[in-house]
């Protein structure tokens, strides 16, 4: 099978949508497909790990470059140079699918007609991760994106998504019904994996010791209402009184991908004490980060792919999550591997975390538990589920003409 992967962005970048386009690509590839990643942030033709990597990068001043500056018309952009670059090389040697995120539509031009089948594997949507819109302009802007999403929804041949309860959300959000009469779009649940390396060297990472400072809290992610960390700054403020009272020991919260500049200038003081925001760092000081925490600290409202919660696990760290997140709720209180918020306030959160400040034999039990569920994020199980639903979305395709 020959296959295409549309990629918003591709490692060595950063991002989740990076990573997770890494992890089903290569796990493809480990199959004997023939993944095609096709990727806006470069230019030129690569390979690595036997994936091969287009770049397709607006050149500036083009057309499309000039485009993309232009409100909600600039999102037409990205789909535009998407579709041109895959049927060019559709036509060249066709691709049995292709597969692409939903998150602002990069495929929205592509399903149906001349291009093969198209697979959307379902992220956060862009509606739950921007801002209120402050004008008319970004109100406008914001429903550019959701049509497109929702347009590369409803002409999929099949459809991913990371849990039960995300698969059904994301039914409803784009108001998806059978692509005709008596056929069936199928619409599987898959999780992600993590790199078997980086797997390997999680797991073998110590535990740090119960005594000789603080305990060691990590939070990964954005200063963003999504990732809930309003509530971390309130449970921090809640938690770090307690501790100047003296009945609770000391600790500190690491902040990855927050740089000093996102605390916002209310923070109060009892918890800005106890935060050390480190901003965006690499791969190798994020495992660094991981292998020094007690706790890990994941309080978002929603995830899709949930790669902090897989990472934590894998690293053997007990997380503290929110309750309602679906994710939370498959991968940290199904499997007993941390502790959930019952409800998505500061007071809820401070509770959950409170136990594992106070009792390091609790945070030892979990993290048996937490290593024990990070045996389901292997490359293997994410390239066959993901190939059975190609195949699955092919003949669909097939049915549906």
């Amino acid at each position: 099978m020959r296959t295409a992967l549309l990629a918003w962005d591709y490692p060595p970048a950063p991002s989740g949508l990076s990573t997770a386009a890494r992890e089903i690509a290569e796990s493809l590839s480990a199959l004997g497909v023939t993944v095609t990643v096709f990727t806006l942030d470069r230019t030129g033709s690569g390979d690595h790990a036997g994936v091969g990597i287009e770049g397709i990068g607006l050149p500036p001043g083009s057309r499309l470059a000039r485009l993309r500056l232009w409100g909600s018309a600039g999102h037409l952009a990205a789909p535009i140079a998407f579709r041109r670059a895959v049927l060019r090389a559709h036509a060249r040697h066709p691709f049995a699918c292709i597969e692409a995120t939903n998150w602002y539509g990069p495929a929205a031009l592509l399903g149906g007609g001349a291009a093969p089948p198209l697979v959307t594997r379902n992220s956060t949507p862009a509606a739950f991760s921007r801002e209120p819109a402050a004008s008319l302009r970004d109100r406008l802007d914001g429903l550019a994106a959701d049509r497109l999403e929702r347009r590369q929804a409803r002409a999929s041949a099949g459809l991913i998504s990371n849990t039960g309860a995300h698969a059904a959300r994301m039914t409803a959000l784009y108001g998806l019904q059978p692509a005709r009469p008596h056929t069936a779009r199928p619409h599987a649940v898959i999780g992600l994996s993590l790199p078997p390396e980086m797997l390997e060297r999680a797991r073998a990472a110590p535990y740090p010791e119960a005594t000789g400072g603080p305990v060691r809290l990590l939070f990964v992610g954005r200063a963003e209402a999504r990732k809930g960390f309003d509530l971390l700054l309130a449970a921090a403020a809640i938690l770090g009184a307690d501790c100047e009272a003296g009945t609770l020991p000391p600790f500190e919260i690491a902040l990855v991908g927050v740089p000093e500049a996102d605390l916002p200038p209310d923070c109060p003081a009892v918890a800005r004490r106890r935060l050390r925001p480190l901003g965006r760092i690499d791969a190798v000081a994020l495992e660094a980060a991981y292998a020094r925490a007690h706790v890990v600290l994941a309080p978002s409202r929603y995830e899709s792919f949930g790669l902090v919660y897989q990472e934590a696990l894998a690293h053997g760290r007990p997380v503290v999550a929110c309750a309602q997140d679906a994710s939370a709720r498959a991968f940290i209180g199904g499997p007993g591997a941390g502790l959930l918020a019952r409800e998505a306030t500061g007071a809820a959160l401070a509770e959950a975390i409170r136990p594992l400040l106070l009792d390091s034999a609790l945070r030892l039990r979990l993290r048996g538990r937490a290593l024990a569920a990070s045996g389901a994020f292997d490359r293997a199980r994410l390239g066959a589920e993901t190939l059975a639903l190609y195949e699955r979305a092919i003949a669909a395709a097939r049915q549906g003409r």
